[in-house]
Parts: structure tokens; sequence; C-alpha cells
């Protein structure tokens, strides 16, 4: 275990939290012995109970923190997530598969699969506009096939298409047919359609469409002056569908800029950013990275809680936090400022991968996606950036950081 973790092992954290899955009727769902503390029988207060909260229109309810899986996360990290009572785990078939085989080897082997939300992407055909019905779904089909053997099971709870931009992303007219056939098969339970960008715009169009289960999204507090997002969040709710937040942290949000680490906590950070996240009762769960005991423990504190403390207030109402976060709402504004045509959105999220996850597959793989005529290459030649955000991020600033990594 790493410094991040401040002492934090997993034998204490499981202690600590022993008398809240009790009270959760969680306990009996842990691995046998993982959890054989005794709940102290003369403590006055009742023991905290996790908030759950129904997944969309579906029969199902879930704890309102879930776990994403990193980069690099330890494997014993998804056994804690577990046994502390995480219930979904959104993975992903990058890089090259690994991350679902080892949450699949880990669930597996604690025998647990029926009951856990196991959450993955496939399709990957967004921003085509040529995609035809056939394949589609051979795309779709041969995505799901593959995710179920490296995760070791017969089905995926929410298979998600990956990564929608713009509402003619969203193609009900050539994936229904190979998500139906999907779920048909037993192969799914959900169809889900996840979006980074726009995401307004989509989240109207699936609602529209009335065809997916589930819609994740990027969501939080940066955006609270998104009106657009706010109405569309809640109309897609009211219709049924689940909505499930990510990037809750703002990219990354654990290590913001330097004036705020030093004013603010980083446990604090955390738990006003998922707080606010998940104090709107239209969405259903928030799925947060961790790749430490420390950071699942912030995590996982808010499902037990989601009223403020006063330095969570502060950190909210802080304007200086705000407009320094520089969070890339991927609008795409700023793309018609730029002569060359260089697509600024994506070079943002592969800034964001680099210089705040630390994951630098995917932002070699987002670099890589986006081809010659639109990538950083062509941000080589020039001597000053004209394009301006329509909100706070610094694009010149980290255009050159990108420059400077990947030169």
């Amino acid at each position: 275990m790493g410094k991040g973790d401040s002492g934090l092992t997993r034998r204490r954290f499981l202690s600590a939290s022993a008398v809240g899955l009790a009270s959760a009727g969680l306990m009996k769902l842990a691995p046998t012995g993982a959890l054989a503390q005794p709940a102290d029988k003369k403590a006055d207060k009742p023991a905290p109970e996790i908030i759950y909260r129904k997944f969309g229109g579906h029969d199902l309810a879930l704890p309102i923190v879930s776990m994403g899986i990193l980069g690099g996360v330890d494997p014993r990290l998804v056994q804690t997530s577990y046994e502390i009572g995480i219930r979904l785990i959104d993975t992903s078939p990058y890089p090259l598969g690994g991350r679902e085989i080892m949450v699949g080897s880990v669930i597996n082997r604690l025998k647990v699969r029926e009951k856990v939300i196991i959450a993955t992407g496939t399709g990957f055909l967004s921003g085509r506009d040529d995609v035809t019905p056939t394949e589609a779904r051979k795309v779709l089909m041969s995505g799901c096939e593959a995710s179920l053997r490296r995760l070791g099971t017969d089905y995926i709870d929410i298979l998600y298409y990956h990564d929608v931009s713009n509402a003619g992303g969203v193609h009900p007219e050539t994936i229904v047919e190979g998500m139906r056939l999907l779920k048909q098969q037993g192969k799914i339970r959900y169809i889900g359609i996840s979006t980074h960008a726009r995401m307004a715009e989509v989240i109207n169009e699936v609602t529209r469409v009335g065809f997916y289960d589930v819609i994740e999204t990027a969501f939080n507090f940066t955006m609270a002056d998104d009106a657009g997002l706010l109405t569309a969040v809640q109309n897609a709710a009211e219709k049924g569908i689940a909505v499930v937040a990510m990037k809750s942290q703002a990219g990354g949000s654990r290590w913001p800029n330097p004036q705020t680490r030093r004013e603010y906590t980083a446990a604090t950070i955390a738990g006003a950013a998922l707080k606010w996240v998940m104090r709107n009762e239209n969405i259903a769960t928030c799925v947060s990275g961790y790749t430490n005991y420390e950071h699942m423990e912030q995590n996982f504190s808010v499902a037990y809680d989601l009223e403020y403390t006063a330095e969570e207030k502060k950190f909210l109402s802080d304007n200086n936090v705000r407009l320094s976060m520089g969070f890339c709402r991927q609008c795409h504004r700023c793309r018609a400022a730029c002569p060359e045509g260089v697509d600024i959105p994506d070079l943002m999220r592969a800034h964001m991968y680099a210089a705040q996850y630390g994951d630098l597959y995917q932002a070699r793989a987002t670099l890589d996606a986006i081809g010659d005529k639109a990538g950083l290459g062509v941000c080589r030649s020039c001597s000053t950036c004209r394009a301006k955000c329509a909100h706070t991020v610094d694009i010149a600033r980290r255009l050159d950081e990108l420059k400077t990594l990947y030169a």
C-alpha cells in the first residue's frame, strides 16, 4: 500500500465499516468472515444505513455510490469495495481487456456474481455517420462476446453504447437490432448509452427515442449553471431511464490547483463534489473512480449521509474554486475558433486522462483516435492558440502541456 493511503489499511477500514454494513442488511452478502467485527451494543446512536436509490423505472435499487475501475486498480481494492457495500462496478474493455479480466476474476473468486451489477461498454461507433445496421450489429455482438469471455460471465448487467457525443450519434435505427438481440439472448440485462460531450443534447435524444434503459453522463458541480443539462436529466429520470453520473470530481479534482489544495482537504473536495451530485434525486447512482483505500473511504462515506459539512458548503460556494477547476464540459464551442479545425475537445480529454487521472495509456489512445488532420501534430505548428473556451478552460496552456508530454 502506498503513501496515499495515509495508514488506512484494508483490515482497519473493514472494521470501521462493519456496523454500517450490518445495519444496511449487507453483512450477509459479504464473503464469510470478511466483516467479523462485532457492533458495539452500548452505542447510543443507531448504526448508519447505506442510502439506496431506485434504478430508474427498473426493479432494482443500488447504493448511491458505485465504483469506476481506473487503470492500475489493485484487485484487493475491488474485493474490499464489495465487502463495504459497493454493488455496481463500472469497467471497460480497455486497455486490451485487462480491466474486465481483473474485475471478473475478483467477482468469480468471491462467488458473488448474482449480487453485483457489472457495467461495461462496447460499440465504439460514435462519430461515425456511415454506420449500417448490419455493421453495428456485428460490432455490438462481437464486442459483447469478447467482454463476456474476459469477465468470465454469462451475462452483462449494463452494456453501454459508448461515448456518444451528439444527438445523431444515438443511432436508434442502427444499433437497436443488435442491442435487442443481445437482450433477448439474455447476454445483457439493461441497454445503456454513455456520453461525455453535449450531454443535454444526447440525453434529450435518448429520452425522445425511448429505447435505452440507462444513460451514463458526465455530471458535476462545475455544471451547476447548466440549466439545460439539469432539465434533461430530470426529464430522463421521469421517463424511467436510470441516470448514472460520472466525472463527479470534475476530471480528477482530488488534485485541483495548488491554492485549492492549500485551503481544502482532499476529503472535503471529494465529499462536497459527490454530495452535490447525489443530492440530485434524479441521479440513480454515481460511478466514482479510485485507486486506494483512502479515496474509497472518502467516497463511500457519502453513501451514508448527504448533508454538507460547513467546509463542504464553503468549498462549493467558493467561486475561485469553480473558476480555477477548468473542467471541460465538451460543449465543442471552441472548435469554431480554431482556423486549423483541430479537435480541441478530444485533446482536452486526453489532457484530463494524462494530467489529472495519470492514465497515460488512455491519453495516448485518445490522441491516436483523433487522427493526424485534427490532432496534436497540427497544434505544434501554431505559436499562438486562438481557441477560447466558453467557460473556464485554459486551452492554450493545456495544449502546451500535451505537447510537452507527447512531443
